[in-house]
């Protein structure tokens, strides 16, 4: 049976007798799952900086468009997903959507053994493996249904944090696993030439070494999931819940900024490193260096979750805002966007690893600051981390579209980064103004409450 008959988490003795087992039995399959999602969604960036060494004869500015596609399907499909869990469940939805992502994995190990493949063709595979990125906003609301809102921002920084792992583990495992023939049944090596360096590799492997992880994963959920009851709310019902809140728009734009800005910098990162500092001598392999970004940003998403649920989650969202503002500050001003030497490269890097980490600290901020904002109507609150994610599935498009014509264009990605410094100073100021100031509408000061904050507020009405 796929429907639970009874599902109270804020009761006691329900949550110690049958809810605790279930939802982090329901927690951990659902993040199994979700490495390979985040994984699928970012094959293309370390699949496109290795496919004109291999013969492909693409510009950079379509190697910057098939790590964009990914983005633009992956939004578009996340508002879907926003009103699937609701209507069909948890089991169902989830199920399925992990046995889809085989089809793009698939067709990519076999395209690219073919140099003949045609650009098309690439950008279909690209905006394929943007399901991978659509089902989170049915991963993590329906996560969100199954915790008692004391441990939201803990079960949820788990979840999203190890699942952006799979972005790291894209990055990391593929130059290794492409230089050896791992599955020689399904193809031949391509003659991969940097230089004077001319070695065979096995780029398929970096597609095809998922499918039995995704087979494993999609019997896994079809096993061990449930579904939550409850009404089944309209589409029109649900979508009036989200776009006549003003909060819901705010919490778009701030998780824009964190979540928009992590999947953005993961995808455009290896073809920034390629097309800023692949022309001096002896420059850095991208994948060598790009894979640690998302690393420190899905580190910190998975250990800040109990941070923002004992001081509130408005507060590290506010720091995150900041850190990005210094971030892009440092990139411009440093010189770093239009270097002259490869000494440069090693200040670019750390800062780049700055803007992750600022990234993290905001993802885990997030997802335990909306349910507060939204607590008198957790079902509500759980649509809204599917709408927010939605929008914010775009980053990878924005961030690599406008990337690589700010590269493309000018020879440097200043531009932009002035661009995304300025909206950074408006999410920040917005975080501010409504959730972490003393008097602001919908304040989040976490479990470590009662004390000090309350006093203040008493004793500073006019902050």
């Amino acid at each position: 049976m796929s429907l639970l008959s009874r599902w109270e988490p804020e009761h006691p003795g329900f949550w110690a007798e049958e809810g605790s087992r279930r939802a982090w039995w329901t927690l951990a399959v659902t993040t199994f799952s979700l490495i390979a999602s985040f994984a699928t969604w970012f094959v293309f960036s370390a699949v496109a900086v290795r496919l004109p060494a291999i013969g492909f004869k693409f510009t950079t500015f379509q190697l910057f468009w098939l790590t964009a596609m990914p983005g633009l399907s992956g939004g578009s499909l996340r508002f879907i997903h926003t009103f699937l869990v609701p209507i069909y469940g948890t089991r169902l939805t989830v199920t399925t959507a992990t046995f889809l992502k085989v089809v793009p994995m698939l067709w990519l190990g076999f395209a690219v053994q073919d140099p003949a493949t045609p650009y098309q063709s690439f950008l279909i595979i690209a905006f394929l493996c943007g399901m991978g990125g659509g089902d989170f906003s049915s991963y993590m609301p329906s996560t969100s249904m199954f915790f008692p809102k004391r441990l939201q921002g803990t079960a949820m920084g788990i979840q999203a944090g190890v699942g952006n792992f799979g972005v790291s583990i894209v990055q990391f495992v593929t130059p290794w696993i492409i230089g050896f023939p791992l599955l020689a049944a399904f193809g031949g090596p391509q003659t991969f030439v940097k230089g004077t360096v001319s070695k065979a590799i096995w780029l398929q492997n970096a597609a095809f070494w998922y499918l039995p992880y995704l087979l494993l994963a999609g019997v896994l959920c079809g096993l061990v999931l449930r579904s939550l009851p409850g009404r089944k709310p309209s589409v029109g019902e649900m979508l009036r819940s989200m776009t006549d809140n003003k909060h819901a728009w705010f919490c778009v734009v701030t998780y824009v900024m964190t979540f928009g800005s992590f999947s953005g910098l993961s995808a455009a990162f290896p073809l920034m490193i390629k097309a800023l500092y692949g022309n001096f001598p002896g420059a850095p392999d991208p994948l060598k260096y790009a894979f640690l970004g998302p690393l420190v940003g899905s580190s910190i998403r998975f250990l800040g979750g109990p941070l923002a649920d004992r001081f509130g989650g408005s507060i590290w969202t506010q720091v995150s805002g900041l850190g990005l503002i210094a971030g892009c500050l440092a990139l411009i001003l440093g010189g770093y966007l239009t270097p002259t030497s490869l000494h440069q490269f090693t200040g670019f890097f750390w800062i780049m690893l700055w803007l992750f980490l600022m990234t993290g600290i905001g993802n885990f901020a997030t997802f335990r600051q909306y349910p507060i904002i939204f607590a008198f109507n957790p079902r509500q609150g759980a649509q809204i981390l599917g709408w927010t994610g939605a929008w914010a599935a775009y980053g990878p498009l924005i961030f690599s579209s406008l990337i690589g014509l700010s590269i493309s264009a000018t020879g440097s990605a200043r531009a932009f980064f002035w661009g995304a410094l300025a909206f950074y100073a408006v999410a920040t100021a917005i975080n501010f103004w409504y959730y972490t100031r003393i008097k602001g509408e919908r304040y989040d000061f976490g479990t470590w409450r009662g004390t000090w904050w309350d006093k203040a507020r008493e004793t500073w009405p006019g902050a």
